[in-house]
């Protein structure tokens, strides 16, 4: 059972109490497979963007061996080529249920690594973990097109799907920042992976026709901002843009602008996009604001149809929690959180409006 002294700094006044924060990480490491996988609930299956999500949550609330236990299930399920599948049954590496094998799910450990390494300064678990990323890191660059953008997938026959998703190639960018910052701690220069960057944060930024219209999905409007593509004015104009369209006051924020269901997991990446864009205040709103999805026992479901007055799905998904916590760790200052949101610290690569290696 997580301890509330170890949570006692997740505290945050309308939001979650210490003991809360405790509940939601047991809540997470219950869910937990003694192999390390983090499925979203027991019974249904894992994919490795929301294992990472889970194990950040761990690190958060101080469960540094379970979180390195979910990381070391990564290295060891890892495929030859340095992806993973897109789904597996209940983390069971021998039953994946989509043999496809996705951009920004592959990319997103070198977040999660990152993380825990700052959460704890481990050095024998970064170096053990290097040759994962930097594999992983080389196979979601394979699927890099001339524009920058990523397209989202190979395929099960090997067949690399050249349409790219902004949400996805967003969340690339924030790993791939994050996996040339492991290859500085490493001393591994990456010079192919600072040009990557700096293009594929270029196409985020300045050329939306690049990508496949998603803009019904919250996502493709707050994760440019999230991931750290979009930084400063852009980013409290994009985030200013579309608030009426996807915030619901006093509920949270739609996953779809066509439907009236607001989403624990969309407003929670809000919270933490409006702290990376220095607006504190109103991610305390989305985060106090989504109270109501919270469940006894410190999960949280993952939706709520406002029309109906009923959460849907009956789900409690340990991503959604994660999201929670992440969000919450944030604006209350867990530094290892903050250094890999923020950004101001991780390498940027090579910009492409001005032909340098720059940084912040």
């Amino acid at each position: 059972m997580t301890s509330p002294e170890r949570t006692e700094r997740l505290g945050l006044p309308g939001v979650l109490t210490a003991a809360e924060a405790a509940a939601t990480a047991a809540a997470i490491a219950s869910v937990q497979r003694t192999d390390g996988a983090i499925p979203w609930f027991r019974g249904h299956h894992l994919d490795p963007w929301d294992h990472v999500e889970a194990a950040m949550a761990l690190d958060i609330a101080g469960e540094h061996e379970r979180a390195a236990a979910a990381y070391d299930w990564l290295a060891r399920n890892q495929n030859p080529d340095g992806s993973w599948y897109a789904a597996y049954a209940d983390g069971d590496p021998g039953r994946p249920t989509d043999l496809g094998k996705e951009s920004n799910f592959c990319a997103y450990p070198a977040v999660g690594v990152l993380h825990h390494y700052l959460a704890t300064g481990d050095e024998l678990f970064r170096r053990r973990m290097w040759p994962v990323v930097a594999s992983a890191t080389e196979f979601v660059l394979g699927l890099q097109q001339d524009g920058g953008q990523l397209g989202w997938r190979r395929d099960p026959d090997g067949t690399p799907v050249p349409d790219a998703l902004l949400t996805g190639s967003a969340s690339c960018y924030q790993a791939l920042r994050c996996a040339l910052a492991l290859a500085e701690l490493e001393r591994a220069p990456q010079p192919d992976w600072e040009l990557a960057a700096g293009r594929l944060g270029h196409a985020v930024r300045r050329h939306p026709e690049r990508f496949l219209d998603k803009s019904e999905y919250s996502m493709d409007w707050y994760y440019p901002v999230l991931a750290g593509a979009v930084r400063g004015p852009a980013a409290t104009a994009r985030l200013a843009q579309r608030w009426d369209e996807f915030v619901v006051p006093d509920l949270g924020v739609r996953c779809v602008l066509s439907r009236p269901w607001v989403t624990g997991g969309e407003s929670a990446e809000l919270a933490l996009a409006l702290w990376t864009a220095g607006d504190p205040d109103r991610a305390v709103d989305i985060l106090r604001w989504i109270g109501h999805l919270r469940a006894e026992g410190g999960m949280y479901w993952t939706g709520y149809v406002y029309p109906d007055d009923a959460l849907w799905p009956g789900e409690l998904t340990t991503w959604t929690a994660g999201a929670v916590l992440l969000a919450v760790a944030a604006l209350t200052g867990h530094e290892p959180t903050q250094a890999v949101f923020a950004g101001d610290r991780l390498p940027r690569g090579l910009d492409p409006d001005c032909c340098r290696v720059a940084r912040g």
